[in-house]
């Protein structure tokens, strides 16, 4: 999961994850949608490889990438308990500020 994470951590490489999920792109696509040089995309799309987060296959002479789900799987179970403990601290705001909106009402 450390590599997913590293992964993740690069603007760069969300971008090119977002595209992904909508479906596969090839490399040109891809490097398209970053401001650098295509030996800096490539090293992007072989980080998000190595850490099991897309796949390539060859179709000519073009490579097609795609999203691979399962590592991001993991990291949202991960992130599971801090999640359910902003639900709860937002459940509790939530509560107070409509108390907040019922004292107001009931003093008018």
């Amino acid at each position: 999961m450390e590599a997913v994470l590293r992964a993740l951590a690069d603007e760069g490489r969300r971008t090119l994850l977002r595209t992904l999920v909508k479906g596969p792109a090839t490399a040109g696509e891809l490097a398209a949608l970053l401001p650098i040089a295509r030996p800096g995309v490539s090293r992007h799309l072989r980080v998000l490889r190595e850490a099991g987060l897309v796949d390539v296959r060859q179709e000519a002479q073009q490579r097609i990438y795609s999203l691979r789900p399962e590592p991001l799987a993991d990291v949202d179970e991960w992130l599971g308990p801090y999640r359910t403990l902003w639900e709860h601290r937002l459940d509790a705001l939530h509560t107070e500020v409509a108390r907040g909106k019922r004292e107001r009402r009931s003093t008018r």
